[in-house]
């Protein structure tokens, strides 16, 4: 009895300076998002980031700008909002030294009316709003045309702009929208594009209301753990992605944020 005690109390005693040993070298790594599923993605991971070694701190952006701002500056370690074509429209433009070290959810748009229940009912004269930034102005667009309601010039692809519609029918006008609020505005207008985990984040309408979605053949769209050059062999950020695509809590919560409808998102690292 004596020995089976003093071994239990060893292996307590083990299991508590494993803990603390644990604890005293947890590391910090300050992730940027931006609300709605990479925020409730990311929130759901930090108890096993924690378990593992790693203390996440979550730093919320309302906008498409500040987070590569901030992650050039050091004041965050990585960030979680971005597709491969934004990025590196935002080195081309800003001079980022910025690369990624994984995929992560890959977020469909759709496109959206709260005052029509088909395309054939969009009206002459109608009014469309789109993203403002240069990207997702063109992956927006080419769900436009993919609709029916307008044609691009040959070859722009998701580079295209407003200015390379060369066939609109229904002169329809269009209003340029900061991307993560077109959600609030969708009410005022005829048809607008739509991001899913902002729709579900501000809770004004359905996300599965769209009347048509991109898909799976946007895989390039998959957003990214972005972080500097000089980090993208830092073993610490390769295993924050590591434990996030292999989380049952992060695939939890992503079903979550989109309503468990699979036409909203997909998982890239299965695909």
């Amino acid at each position: 009895m004596k020995r089976a005690t003093l071994s239990a109390v060893a292996a307590l005693a083990l299991t508590l300076t494993t803990s603390f040993t644990t604890a005293a070298h947890a590391e910090t790594i300050k992730v940027g998002v931006v609300p709605g599923a990479y925020a409730e993605t990311i929130e759901a991971l930090v108890p096993e980031a924690k378990a593992a070694g790693i203390d996440i701190e979550a730093v919320e952006f309302t906008d498409w700008t500040t987070p590569n701002v901030a992650l050039d500056a050091g004041d965050i370690d990585v960030n979680y909002f971005q597709h491969r074509p934004f990025l590196d429209n935002a080195i081309k433009d800003r001079g980022y030294k910025l690369t990624d070290v994984g995929a992560g959810i890959l977020a469909n748009i759709g496109l959206y009316s709260q005052k029509h229940k088909s395309f054939d009912e969009i009206p002459q004269d109608g009014t469309v709003a789109i993203a403002n930034d240069p990207v997702n102005q063109g992956r927006g667009l080419l769900l436009i045309e993919k609709a029916g309601l307008i044609k691009l010039r040959e070859g722009v692809g998701f580079q295209g702009t407003l200015d390379d519609i060369v066939e609109n029918p229904r002169n329809l006008s269009f209003t340029e929208v900061e991307g993560p609020q077109l959600a609030r505005v969708t009410g005022d207008v005829d048809l607008a594009l739509g991001y899913p985990h902002f729709i579900a984040a501000s809770g004004l309408f359905d996300p599965g209301s769209g009347l048509l979605y991109s898909g799976i053949d946007d895989l390039r769209f998959a957003i990214l753990f972005t972080v500097k050059e000089d980090r993208k062999d830092d073993p610490l950020l390769k295993k924050l992605v590591e434990l996030y695509q292999h989380s049952d809590a992060v695939r939890q919560a992503a079903d979550k944020a989109y309503h468990s409808n699979d036409k909203l998102y997909t998982l890239s690292w299965q695909r």
